[in-house]
């Protein structure tokens, strides 16, 4: 038996940019800022957005645990799947991030308080203003090797 939010309801590589982006800043930002995973993200997409959605995500999870309706449950950062609670969680920061406010707000309400919406969003709309930045940011080429 799953526990309530962590069963698995969609595959990492079904969602859009913007989604699987917050689905990886929430699992790197709860995973602590001295793993592998984290420094590694951080030195590559830092400086292109990266920082500024781990840190939005950060508030949204520091609102969760504050007061969120019950634990938030997410899977291992290399994990495929995606968690009830984290496809929530990157549905609210992709409407918000589009633009459709009261479509966030409602879902936000199934994390926290409903007092607390409007600033979970906000939130939410910074996250995701970083990962657009960060999806249309091109990877960092190769050095050429003359020999």
């Amino acid at each position: 038996m799953n526990p309530r939010g962590g069963a698995a309801v969609a595959r990492l590589d079904e969602l859009g940019a913007i989604e699987a982006g917050a689905v990886l800043c929430l699992r790197l930002w709860c995973a602590g800022p001295d793993t592998p995973e984290r420094r590694a993200f951080e030195a590559e997409a830092g400086d292109h957005g990266g920082r500024a959605a781990l840190a939005a995500i950060g508030g949204l999870c520091d609102m969760m645990r504050a007061y969120g309706r019950r634990p938030l449950m997410r899977h291992d950062i290399a994990c495929g799947c995606v968690g009830g609670d984290e496809a929530c969680l990157a549905r609210i920061v992709e409407a918000a991030t589009a633009g459709d406010r009261d479509d966030a707000m409602l879902m936000a309400t199934l994390l926290v308080r409903a007092d607390l919406a409007c600033g979970f969003v906000a939130f939410a709309e910074q996250a995701g203003v970083a990962l657009a930045r960060l999806a249309v940011t091109p990877a960092t080429p190769a050095p050429s090797r003359l020999h």
